[in-house]
């Protein structure tokens, strides 16, 4: 970054200290993962230079000719590699491409079947707090109190009470599998649209090791990056016949100019997502959070639904006497990095957040399988059985540096 250092020294040291950051910090946020070196060339190229509005041939602006092909190749890759008949991979986020989907069918007012946050649904997803909730009309589904999974009588039930015109099934914090067939067969009976959001589970469904809603959802949305580990944006999946509407919500309906180097970072991703290396780490991804789940229950913590179907852990501190606020804080000054998070007790006391969210995939990204996880599994509940011993925190510092050592994110 020599340019960057004579130009802003301030702003390249900051980035240097972030790389170091990563490098010495075990990632267990969720929604983050390490991407592949091409993928930091293709976001930092030439494509941040030039300006598009519309589609490959209908352009706004001249000039067009190479990005034209791009978006492509993004498109035609997307739609391959997923099995959708049709594809947009424009969208700035996730939340950009679900406010497309609301917006290509829906008028605002309409009511929409939804996850509610403390159950582990998104923002997006008609939180108060989210624009989504000041368009539309949301009702919220949770889970089973006993099993702290998805009720599907539940959610019929309501549908048959609510009669929305669109279903969102998926979720920025549930460990289990969602059963799409069921949810699309109930939108089919209430005559709504059915909709997934798979913006976390998106690198397990292309790696096959997990079902895709693709097959039986009318939308489908995903970020690149989290499982995916691709650059920053959101991509639309969906049947042919919405796709004039589609693009249209889009553009100019929810934004302007898309960033070709996002573009370019999707249509790379999606390549290498084929590829065997890539397959095997969504494999591993998947092991290592039963792995790890299993671990931390044996120490006595108890993991909401009793374990994971995916890259998820969430983790209850209650009987620990812990709040997730806390627990990040003391596990980050040792290198852990995750973050806290409400669960479904959290939905009678608003304002608690009783959790704590872990994720596999950025472990797992850099390399690490079941001996690691044993490793990461007592470091935790050292740290968290200890919180206040300034030493037994050192030692576990030292521990977490040397074991990132071993296991470098880019070697």
């Amino acid at each position: 970054m020599h340019h960057l250092k004579k130009d802003d020294p301030r702003l390249a040291a900051l980035v240097e200290q972030e790389a170091t950051r990563i490098e010495t910090t075990l990632d267990l946020i969720a929604a983050e993962s390490h991407s592949p070196r091409s993928i930091m060339e293709v976001l930092g190229s030439i494509l941040n230079t030039k300006t598009i509005e519309g589609y490959p041939g209908r352009r706004f602006h001249a000039g067009c000719v190479n990005v034209d092909e791009i978006e492509n190749i993004a498109i035609r890759r997307a739609k391959r590699l997923f099995g959708a008949q049709y594809a947009n991979v424009q969208p700035h986020s996730g939340t950009s491409a679900n406010l497309a989907v609301y917006f290509s069918v829906l008028n605002v007012g309409d009511r929409i079947l939804s996850m509610g946050l403390p159950y582990g649904g998104h923002l997006s997803h008609g939180h108060k707090a989210s624009i989504t909730s000041k368009c539309f009309e949301f009702t919220h589904y949770g889970v089973d109190p006993q099993t702290e999974r998805i009720d599907y009588d539940q959610v019929r039930k309501l549908a048959l009470q609510v009669k929305p015109r669109m279903i969102v099934a998926g979720a920025s914090s549930y460990p289990r599998l969602i059963d799409y067939e069921k949810i699309a067969a109930i939108a089919e009976e209430v005559h709504a649209y059915s909709f997934a959001d798979m913006a976390h589970l998106a690198g397990l469904v292309a790696g096959k090791v997990i079902p895709s809603p693709v097959p039986c959802c009318d939308f489908v949305t995903f970020t690149t990056y989290k499982t995916m580990m691709g650059g920053r944006g959101g991509v639309i999946l969906a049947k042919d016949e919405f796709g004039q509407r589609l693009n249209s919500a889009v553009f100019p309906g929810c934004q302007g100019t898309s960033a070709v180097n996002l573009i370019a970072a999707k249509a790379l991703i999606f390549k290498l997502a084929g590829e065997p290396r890539f397959i095997e780490i969504q494999r591993k991804t998947l092991e290592n959070a039963v792995v790890l789940a299993r671990l931390l229950d044996e120490q006595g913590y108890r993991i909401i639904s009793g374990g994971t179907d995916n890259h998820q852990i969430l983790v209850d501190l209650t009987a620990k006497g812990l709040k997730g606020a806390a627990a990040e804080k003391v596990l980050e000054y040792v290198g852990i990095v995750l973050n806290r998070n409400v669960i479904p007790r959290d939905a009678t006391t608003p304002g608690s957040v009783s959790g704590l969210r872990l994720g596999s995939a950025g472990i797992t990204a850099r390399g690490m399988g079941q001996p690691e996880m044993v490793q990461i599994a007592d470091m935790i509940n050292a740290v968290l059985s200890q919180p206040e011993n300034p030493a037994e925190l050192d030692r576990v510092k030292d521990q977490v540096k040397a074991l990132c050592r071993q296991f470098p994110v880019y070697a």
